[in-house]
């Protein structure tokens, strides 16, 4: 590696929009992020399905008629 031509890595703080801190590495002094493993959908397991339009329902009728 070249020396001189790559940033300080330091220990950070990176804060989420539902206000959990965790602290990682950056070359920033602080990070602001939207979502973290705490409210994220995925991880938390509350993953809401949106059906704007009933597409959901569609796929479903469409394909329990072809199962019976």
């Amino acid at each position: 590696m070249k020396e001189k031509i790559h940033p300080e890595l330091k220990d950070s703080k990176a804060v989420c929009a539902c206000g959990a801190t965790f602290a990682t590495k950056s070359t920033q002094d602080s990070i602001h992020v939207d979502m973290c493993s705490q409210c994220h959908p995925f991880f938390t397991g509350k993953q809401k399905l949106l059906d704007a339009e009933g597409r959901v329902e569609k796929f479903k009728r469409k394909y329990a008629k072809k199962s019976q």
